[in-house]
C-alpha cells in the first residue's frame, strides 16, 4: 500500500475501520483479493512475482499492511522482499508486538517499509527508518511512504475526510472509495522532498496515483466489527481507468 488511513477504536460499531490504496507499476502482475488456496484463512491480494502481499486479513481478524519508505538513495539490491512481511504474520500463530519485534532484529535487510500489524483489540507498528515497536492509539492515523502521521498532505486530507465520514449516522463503503479516489494534487509548497525530482512528486502527491505506467492499482475497505465479524471490499483498476469489485 502506499496510502493508508485508519480510524481505530474511534467508531461505535466499528473499532477498526480501514481505507487504503496499493500504488504499483501496472506492468507487475497481481492477483486480486482471494482467500489463498496454499492458506485459506487469509483473505488479500497477492504479488505473484514475490508471493506476498500487502495488505490481508484472516478469518480470525488478524490484520497486517506495508508502506514502502521511499528513499531512493538507500535501495538495496537484492534485498529480500518486504510483501513477505505481512503474508508471515498473516500465517503464523504469534502476537503482533512479538512478531514486530523479531521483525526489527532483521529490518535492516529491507529496502525501506512500514508495517502494521494486529487486529481489532490492539495495533501495532513499526518502521526501519526509526527505533522500536509503536503501539498505536485510539484515534485517526495516516501511512503514506514515510513514518506513521507523517504530515503530507495526502496523509493529513485523508485523515480529516476520514474522521469526517465516521461521523455520520450510516458508514457507506462509496462513501470511502470516492475518498480514496481523490486525485487533486498537493501544492508544489507542500510537496515533500524525497529525492524523486519535483515532477515525480507531484505526480505521487494526490490520494489516487494516475500515470502513464503507475498508479494506484486497487483501493480497500475494510469494516471491522465489535464481535470480530467484518466486511472487506477490493477495487481494483486498471492503466485505463476501468474498475472491477469483490466483495467478502
Amino acid at each position: 500500500m502506499c496510502l493508508i488511513l485508519l480510524a481505530y477504536k474511534t467508531h461505535r460499531e466499528y473499532p477498526l475501520i480501514i481505507a487504503a490504496n496499493r500504488d504499483e507499476f501496472y506492468d507487475r502482475k497481481t492477483d486480486h483479493a482471494h482467500f489463498w488456496e496454499d492458506h485459506d484463512q487469509i483473505l488479500a491480494g497477492r504479488d505473484r512475482e514475490a508471493g506476498g502481499t500487502w495488505m490481508g486479513i484472516t478469518r480470525s481478524g488478524k490484520v497486517a499492511m506495508l508502506t514502502n519508505y521511499r528513499d531512493l538513495s538507500h535501495i538495496k539490491e537484492g534485498a529480500p522482499s518486504r510483501g513477505h512481511l505481512v503474508s508471515d504474520f498473516l500465517k503464523e500463530d504469534i502476537e503482533a508486538e512479538t512478531y514486530l519485534r523479531e521483525i526489527e532484529t532483521v529490518g535492516r535487510r529491507y529496502n525501506g517499509f512500514n508495517l502494521i500489524c494486529g487486529s481489532a483489540d490492539e495495533l501495532y507498528y513499526y518502521g526501519n527508518y526509526q527505533e522500536g515497536v509503536h503501539e498505536i492509539k485510539p484515534g485517526i492515523h495516516g501511512l503514506s511512504n514515510a513514518l506513521m502521521d507523517t504530515p503530507w498532505p495526502k496523509v493529513e486530507r485523508g485523515k480529516k475526510e476520514l474522521a469526517d465520514l465516521i461521523e455520520k449516522d450510516e458508514l457507506r463503503v462509496e462513501d470511502f472509495l470516492e475518498v480514496l479516489h481523490d486525485d487533486i494534487k498537493a501544492p508544489d509548497d507542500q510537496l515533500p522532498e524525497t529525492g524523486v525530482g519535483i515532477e515525480m512528486e507531484r505526480m505521487l502527491s494526490p490520494m489516487f496515483i494516475k500515470s502513464p505506467n503507475y498508479g494506484s492499482r486497487c483501493s480497500t475497505v475494510v469494516l471491522v466489527k465489535k464481535d470480530g465479524s467484518f466486511s472487506f471490499l477490493e477495487r481494483t483498476y486498471d492503466r485505463e481507468g476501468n474498475k472491477r469489485d469483490y466483495i467478502f
